[in-house]
C-alpha cells in the first residue's frame, strides 16, 4: 500500500503563489518605460510568452516534486504477524568451592561439576529461541550475571566465562532464590520458572530458603531445583576415599522448593541426569502475549527528490542554451 508519512506538506503546494502575491512591488519611475524580461531573449511577444509559460510550468513541477519528497511517500508491504509466545527463564548456578570436585563422566572421563553443568546448559540455552533467559551465579552471596533478555548468546557466554570462587566458597541458596524472585517482580506477567542448580546445603546468605520459598510461591514462581553431584561411589583409590561430595547434596530441601513451587527436583548424577530438565520444560504451556504486526516500510522520498533534480538541472541547461543563443 502506498502513503504519505506527512501529508500535510503538500500545505506548501500554493507557498509560492502566496508569496508573488504579498510579496511588494517596487516603485515604478514615470520618466522610465518598464520593458518585459523576455525582451531580453531577442523574441516576439508571442514568443517569449510560451517561453515563459513554459518555464513557469517546470518550476512549478519541480516545486511540487520537492513538496512530495517532503510528505514522505512509502509503500507499505503486507502485515507480517510476530509470534510473542515464549518463557521467562532464570537460571541460578552454584559457583562454590565444591563445585571443582571432579566427580561428573563426561565424554569418557572425569571433570569437575560446573564444567558439566556448563556442557549440558549451553545446549540448553541454545535450544531456548523466543523465550527470554537470564543468569544468576551465587556462592557466599549470589548477584545477576545477565538480566532477562532474548539474546541467549550473550547469556551462554557469561555462563562460559564464571568462575569457581568468583563470589566465594559457601553456598546461598536462600539468596539465589531470592534474587529471582526480585528480578521476576519487574515483569507483569509472565511464566516464571527459575533452575536452581547447586552440589550443596545453604550455609551462607541473608535469606533463609524457606523465606525466600515464600517469596517464590506468593509470586507464582516455578522452581526446577537440580542437585549436581555424583553419588560418592567413585572409584577414585585410597587418597581420594574423602570425595564424597555428593552426598553433601540438602536434597529434602531442594525437593521441598521444587515441589511447593510446582516444580521438580531432579538429581542430577552424570549428564543424562543434567538433560531430564529438557524434556520437562517442553512441557511447559508457553505464555500467550498479544501478536505483534510489523509491515515492513520502503521509504521512496528519493524518486521525488532525484526527479526534481533532474528538472531542476534540465532547467538550467536550457537557460544556459538560451543565453548562449542571446550572444551569439
Amino acid at each position: 500500500m502506498f502513503e504519505f508519512e506527512w501529508p500535510w506538506a503538500f500545505l506548501l503546494l500554493p507557498l509560492p503563489w502566496i508569496i508573488a502575491k504579498i510579496k511588494p512591488q517596487p516603485a515604478q519611475s514615470p520618466q522610465k518605460i518598464r520593458m518585459p524580461s523576455y525582451a531580453a531573449l531577442g523574441g516576439t511577444s508571442t514568443d517569449s510568452q510560451s517561453v515563459k509559460s513554459k518555464n513557469n510550468w517546470l518550476e512549478i513541477l519541480i516545486w511540487s516534486l520537492l513538496v512530495t519528497a517532503l510528505s514522505n511517500p512509502s509503500w507499505l508491504d503486507d502485515p507480517i504477524t510476530l509470534p510473542s509466545e515464549g518463557r521467562d527463564i532464570m537460571l541460578a548456578v552454584d559457583l562454590s568451592h565444591s563445585m571443582a570436585e571432579e566427580d561428573m563422566e563426561y565424554n569418557g572421563r572425569y571433570v569437575d561439576r560446573l564444567s558439566v553443568v556448563k556442557a549440558v546448559l549451553s545446549d540448553f540455552i541454545e535450544e531456548r529461541q523466543g523465550d527470554r533467559l537470564g543468569l544468576i551465579l551465587f556462592a557466599d552471596t549470589a548477584f545477576l550475571q545477565t538480566p532477562l533478555t532474548r539474546d541467549i548468546n550473550t547469556v551462554s557466554q557469561m555462563l562460559q566465562e564464571s568462575q569457581i570462587g568468583l563470589v566465594g566458597r559457601a553456598t546461598a541458596i536462600g539468596d539465589a532464590l531470592g534474587l529471582a524472585v526480585k528480578r521476576f517482580n519487574q515483569k507483569e506477567e509472565s511464566n516464571r520458572i527459575l533452575i536452581l542448580l547447586t552440589d550443596g546445603r545453604n550455609t551462607a546468605g541473608n535469606l533463609e530458603p524457606d523465606e525466600a520459598l515464600i517469596l517464590a510461591r506468593e509470586e507464582g514462581i516455578k522452581v526446577y531445583t537440580v542437585g549436581v553431584g555424583s553419588d560418592g561411589r567413585r572409584n577414585m583409590g585410597f587418597f581420594s576415599m574423602g570425595s564424597m561430595g555428593g552426598n553433601s547434596i540438602d536434597e529434602q530441601t531442594l525437593t521441598h522448593i521444587a515441589d511447593e513451587t510446582g516444580g521438580k527436583y531432579f538429581r542430577a548424577k552424570n549428564v543424562q541426569g543434567l538433560q531430564q530438565i529438557y524434556a520437562e520444560l517442553d512441557k511447559l504451556e508457553p505464555i500467550s502475549d498479544e501478536d505483534e504486526t510489523f509491515r515492513p516500510k520502503q521509504a521512496l522520498f528519493y524518486l521525488p527528490l532525484l526527479a526534481a533534480l533532474v528538472f531542476w538541472g534540465l532547467a538550467l541547461i536550457i537557460r544556459a542554451a538560451r543565453q548562449w543563443r542571446r550572444e551569439n
